[in-house]
């Protein structure tokens, strides 16, 4: 005889609701990272962001500050998950490859050495024109999905702990 297979499936839901979120951003290439800013506060709050939901935000330098900056955060507060928001555009030199790449793994690794989500909301365009179709523009805000992710990945963090 065949047994029952029991079969529990869990996805994140997308209320924001008496949740912590940290929003890092940053400074360099600003016209561009305050728009995935104001996408992504636009995100909190049409997904019931409201009296029960503390949002953070921490301005860094550059991309490559990032992941310095959450990690430092979540040593010293309490979030549910993170955002971390950057605009690297793709110059002459090696820079924007090193800047990337280590921007990515530091991201990476802090989310696993904290045990919390933290969303890479960070374009790597290769024109600054790219950058704005992607913060705002015809491609959407990549700051909005950021966040969206942020909730989403906080709400299965909760159901799994």
């Amino acid at each position: 005889m065949e047994q029952e297979l029991e079969i529990r499936e869990h996805e994140g839901g997308v209320s924001a609701e008496g949740k912590r979120f940290a929003v890092i951003v940053s400074k360099f290439n600003f016209s561009i990272t305050k728009k995935l800013l104001d996408g992504a506060i636009e995100c909190f709050k049409k997904n019931g962001a409201g009296n029960t939901t503390e949002i953070d935000v921490y301005y860094c330098p550059g991309a490559f500050e990032l992941p310095q900056i959450a990690s430092f955060v979540l040593q010293h507060k309490q979030y549910h998950a993170v955002v971390c928001l950057g605009a690297v555009i793709r110059g002459e030199t090696p820079h924007f490859d090193y800047i990337c790449q280590e921007c990515a793994r530091g991201i990476g690794s802090a989310s696993q050495t904290f045990g919390v989500p933290i969303m890479f909301g960070v374009l790597t365009t290769n024109t600054y024109e790219q950058a704005e179709e992607r913060a705002g523009g015809s491609v959407g805000n990549k700051g909005f999905d950021a966040a969206l992710a942020a909730i989403t990945m906080a709400n299965l963090y909760s159901q799994i702990s």
